[in-house]
């Protein structure tokens, strides 16, 4: 039998650098999921196939992974976290409220792979649950804010809120709204001549040409004819300036996910595609609890976010000892590195070899430790990027590797 030798289509491998790369992004997202008093939640990679095929998180989601055990039992692999809640929630009803999470988790969704588009991804997802108020919305995009700057990535936070859009929809007499909202989900994918003509199978042309006409008026047209949802979303403005936010009001931004009820908002690199979104969804989480749960939420995708960040990339290890068989004192100062937290390579290579592997790792600096460093109690440490050598005492050596 010949055996495929291959990536699966959708699905990738990290090596370094970009390995590298992505720890530390991980790590800085989930430093600030903490320094904002979230708790870090974990849920199975597999649920049963009824509950993530139940609710509407599934319509958004083009096909699953699905799978059976040796008992015959449907089940399948998690295309997102949200659905997860409601079942914690079924199982957990003593959670003190308001309950603030983070989860970072692969991802699988069996959908058509692009540049950009994988059926494995990392997801970084945090929800405050529990939370009726725009506050709650307003923290995780000062949260998304404050990560997004310490990794250098310049970004514009655009806001809308679902019941504002269901209320434009209806005022035009159309009774498909979630029909509707799914079409205008498309005009940056396909344009808006393109959604226009599509929207024609749920309403009529000069129902559309209202529709749109309506979309186009600002904030105050729509609080002096109080159309509902107006009002959260002004809260959710006038919170971002106390927090010195920035967001921008965009009505034709809708969010593809059907649960979302209250205001939703998007994180862009400026000018281009959405790195992060979210949204309330306050009619989900107590889906199967019988109990009304408002939540709020947002999600980044590690890889997206990887890609954009302009970060220095850690070495993968400080330095290199090579041994010059000195063997025993070789690991003996590798323990006293270990000890002051300096990541090091032991090497009992030829030192041609030993340095060719920390050039091709970008290990900045080699220790070589042979007869004459033993007896002079020094070790002669070499640069890497420019070849200068120096014999310094061990004391010295762990002060320079610590800078």
């Amino acid at each position: 039998m010949k055996i495929e030798i291959d990536t699966v289509k959708g699905f990738q491998d990290f090596l370094p650098p970009e390995s590298l790369k992505r720890r530390v992004v991980k790590e800085t997202i989930e430093k600030y999921f903490k320094l904002y008093g979230f708790f870090p939640v974990e849920t199975p990679l597999i649920e049963f196939d009824n509950l993530m095929s139940s609710g509407e998180e599934a319509e958004a989601v083009s096909d699953r992974f699905k799978l059976q055990d040796r008992g015959k039992r449907n089940l399948g692999l998690r295309y997102e976290f949200t659905f997860q809640l409601q079942r914690i929630f079924k199982q957990n009803p003593n959670i003190k409220l308001p309950f603030k999470r983070y989860q970072i988790g692969e991802i699988f969704r069996d959908e058509p792979v692009t540049s950009n588009r994988f059926r494995q991804f990392t997801q970084c997802d945090v929800d405050i649950i529990g939370d009726t108020s725009t506050k709650a919305d307003a923290e995780l995009l000062s949260l998304a804010t404050d990560f997004l700057k310490e990794l250098k990535i310049e970004t514009e936070i655009q806001i809308n809120n679902r019941e504002l859009l269901t209320s434009l929809i209806k005022s035009v007499e159309i009774e498909d709204v979630q029909g509707v909202m799914r079409e205008l989900d498309k005009i940056e994918k396909i344009g808006i001549d393109l959604v226009k003509s599509s929207l024609r199978k749920y309403t009529t042309t000069n129902q559309i040409v209202t529709l749109f006409k309506l979309l186009e008026k600002d904030i105050k047209f729509y609080k002096e004819n109080k159309f509902q949802g107006i009002n959260e979303l002004e809260n959710l403005i006038e919170e971002c300036k106390l927090r010195g936010i920035k967001v921008k009001f965009n009505p034709f931004m809708i969010r593809g996910f059907g649960y979302y009820t209250g205001n939703i908002f998007e994180v862009k690199e400026k000018g281009k595609d959405a790195i992060g979104a979210g949204g309330r969804y306050d009619n989900s989480v107590g889906k199967y609890s019988n109990r009304e749960i408002p939540a709020v939420g947002i999600s980044f995708g590690l890889e997206r976010v990887t890609q954009l960040a302009n970060i220095i990339i850690p070495d993968v290890a400080k330095t290199i000892l090579i041994s010059i068989s000195q063997d025993k004192e070789t690991l003996a100062l590798a323990k006293k590195l270990r000890n002051a937290n300096i990541p090091c390579v032991v090497s009992t290579s030829k030192p041609g070899k030993a340095m060719e592997y920390a050039n091709a790792y970008q290990i900045p600096f080699a220790i070589f430790i042979g007869e004459e460093e033993k007896s002079k109690k020094k070790y002669k440490i070499r640069n890497m990027k420019d070849g200068k050598e120096q014999l310094i005492t061990e004391s010295q050596l762990i002060k320079k590797l610590e800078k």
